[in-house]
């Protein structure tokens, strides 16, 4: 029989190991942060490092066509077109492939083939042995390959990240993506201006191979979405993901909502970039000074994108940025190129659109990524790519035409008007009531649900 000190001690020795086990269940109770994954870290630096390799290939590309092989305007118009029509041709097909492999895997492979394609490009290039015939197929690969990664990337952060720490994981992923879009072209000019137009390309591929060392060493081994010996057909894959999308009205709204945005705004940039120097008499360097301004509130943007849809709720947080960023750009017409405060009104504008629009992004693309099965996260993010800038080059004739017939000013005042139907479409929608919360997966084809 125990001593009465002997009870004592062992009823202490329950009471601590009781605490323990409460503090430990409580500690349990509270997430860790993406950033204390090792793995996460791993995929933040080598997306941070792919995606300066390809804003800075954004302007390294079109300076080697210049520089190096004399390029007209012409040419230089079918390089850029050439490098964003894999966009439009790849986006689904990109996301049926990203959802049968997995992202660790296509991200390694596409940016291997970024590295390639740019060497080759830098290679011929300090020999002498490029032409515009090869740099458009180097742009081709370059393009198509940045869309696979990008798709790859959005599906891996499900496979990462725990679905509660998703805003956290998207904001840090979408602020360095922010970030390239500021210094990216600013270190492709720098490198091309220093070096050489040919020696910058073989410095884009050194990011692009930075990348492929980090996220080659995530260690955590992701299970194939789908493990069916007779797989379906790819464009059975991509009806599976449209039907998805279009079956779930949070999905399906977004589609709407960005289609509008991107229609719109398209028509916005092509009378705004007129607009500018011919209406406002703005320089070259003003209208860059403007522009810039995007970069740092989408930086803003990122951050606040961790915290605010915990406290206010992610649908209210995603329509009030939305109204925001697309209500800003009503003032713009209202400004003359006689009045001081132009210039810092610009900067203003910009500012705000590039907050609230990251807001947006990077909320949208948590909801997304919640409500979606991880065997169909791919073909979600490709669907909602392909509906969205599929409708850009549609929004930029209209521009065009508004620019022409009405006038700058009325042209931009109704393109600016038209961005506002997106907002609208999230508001009268259950984007709107969504919570502090992410919601939950629902089921894919067949029933399955790995949320």
């Amino acid at each position: 029989m125990p001593s009465a000190s002997s009870a004592s001690s062992a009823s202490s020795a329950s009471s601590a190991s009781s605490a323990h086990s409460a503090a430990s269940d409580s500690h349990r109770r509270v997430p860790p942060g993406p950033w204390r994954d090792g793995d996460f870290r791993r995929l933040w630096v080598g997306q941070t490092a792919s995606q300066l390799g390809e804003h800075t290939g954004l302007v390294v590309l079109p300076l080697l066509a210049v520089l190096t092989l004399g390029a007209g305007a012409g040419q230089l118009g079918v390089l850029r077109a050439v490098g964003q029509t894999p966009v439009l041709l790849l986006s689904l097909l990109a996301g049926a492939w990203v959802d049968r492999w997995r992202a660790r895997t296509v991200m390694v492979l596409t940016d291997a083939g970024r590295v390639l394609a740019l060497g080759a490009a830098a290679l011929a290039g300090l020999l002498g042995l490029l032409g515009l015939p090869a740099l458009y197929a180097v742009a081709f690969a370059v393009g198509a390959l940045s869309v696979f990664f990008d798709v790859a990337y959005q599906a891996s952060v499900v496979r990462l990240v725990a679905r509660d720490q998703l805003v956290r994981g998207n904001s840090a992923l979408e602020g360095s993506r922010s970030a390239a879009q500021i210094g990216g072209p600013a270190l492709g000019g720098a490198l091309v201006s220093l070096l050489s137009a040919p020696v910058a390309a073989a410095c884009g591929a050194l990011f692009f191979a930075c990348s492929v060392l980090s996220v080659g060493r995530i260690r955590r081994t992701e299970s194939l979405p789908e493990s069916s010996e007779r797989p379906p057909r790819v464009w059975r894959r991509i009806r599976e993901g449209l039907r998805f999308v279009a079956g779930d009205a949070r999905l399906r709204t977004v589609c709407l909502a960005s289609a509008a945005f991107q229609f719109s705004w398209a028509a916005v940039m092509t009378v705004y970039l007129l607009f500018l120097p011919r209406e406002l008499h703005l320089s070259g360097t003003a209208v860059g000074l403007t522009l810039a301004a995007t970069g740092p509130g989408a930086l803003l943007g990122s951050v606040l994108a961790a915290r605010l849809p915990r406290r206010f709720g992610h649908g209210v947080v995603l329509v009030a940025a939305a109204v925001a960023a697309d209500g800003v750009f009503l003032g713009v017409p209202a400004l003359h190129a006689s009045s001081a405060v132009t210039v810092p009104a610009l900067l203003a504008v910009n500012f705000v659109f590039g907050a609230g629009g990251q807001l947006v992004n990077v909320t949208v693309m948590a909801v997304r990524q919640a409500v979606t099965p991880d065997g169909m996260q791919g073909r979600a993010a490709a669907t909602i790519t392909f509906a969205g800038l599929g409708s850009a080059p549609l929004g930029s004739l209209l521009g065009g035409y508004l620019a022409q017939e009405w006038g700058l000013r009325t042209g931009l005042l109704v393109a600016a008007t038209g961005m506002m139907l997106s907002p609208v479409l999230m508001a009268v929608s259950p984007l709107a009531r969504l919570g502090r919360a992410l919601p939950t997966a629902r089921p894919g084809p067949g029933g399955r649900c790995e949320a």
